[in-house]
């Protein structure tokens, strides 16, 4: 069976909730709203689409994801890498897909500094020529939330202002059982130290 990139209605989904939740002036109340009713929307369309074997999609209940929680929202400045700085970033099922490093971002999580590095997925890029990637994992990974690590999707924009969400963070296809995806995983310099206790956690326990 042709294996599958692992992008498609789930990036779009990210993107669109992602311009819905970036106003200038932030409400807790109406982000913490527009997260829940997001999850509610993704956990409609999941039984609808390819991820989840047939036989879960009987019975679907949901996802499962940590309480949003809004201390995980950042308001970061991408620093740019200005040369074409590409490398191979591996994928799920030994696949080679050439990443291009866009930037990075500098965050502080519970007085602790961290580093994540923006992507271009060369193979997407056509496709989607506005997605910025970042994938990563955590102290999390593996116990609450999938051991292959978890996607945040960006929309690029003209300014270096971003906001980085890890209530907005998914899983990979992959995660869901079936081997029909090729996911990339997350490179070594993603691997944060901390917890990050928001976003999607395992599928199944």
């Amino acid at each position: 069976m042709r294996k599958q990139a692992a992008m498609g209605a789930l990036v779009l989904f990210s993107l669109a909730l992602l311009a819905g939740l970036a106003y200038p002036q932030e409400n807790s109340k109406e982000l913490t709203r527009a997260i829940a009713q997001a999850r509610q929307e993704r956990d409609a369309e999941m039984p609808k689409g390819d991820e989840l074997p047939d036989a879960d999609k009987k019975g679907f209940a949901g996802l499962h994801y940590f309480p949003i929680d809004l201390t995980y929202r950042f308001h970061a400045v991408l620093h740019r890498i200005g040369k074409a700085d590409y490398f191979d970033m591996i994928a799920s099922d030994g696949r080679v897909r050439q990443a291009r490093r866009y930037g990075y971002f500098e965050f502080t999580v519970k007085g602790t500094p961290c580093r994540l590095y923006v992507y271009r997925l060369t193979d997407v890029a056509q496709k989607y020529p506005h997605l910025l990637f970042v994938p990563f994992t955590d102290a999390t990974t593996n116990v609450e939330s999938y051991g292959g690590g978890r996607y945040l999707d960006l929309d690029e924009k003209s300014t270096d202002e971003y906001v980085l969400d890890f209530n907005l963070a998914y899983n990979p296809s992959c995660a869901y059982g079936r081997s029909t995806f090729s996911c990339p995983i997350p490179p070594a310099e993603n691997r944060l130290g901390v917890r990050i206790e928001a976003g999607e956690k395992k599928w199944k326990h």
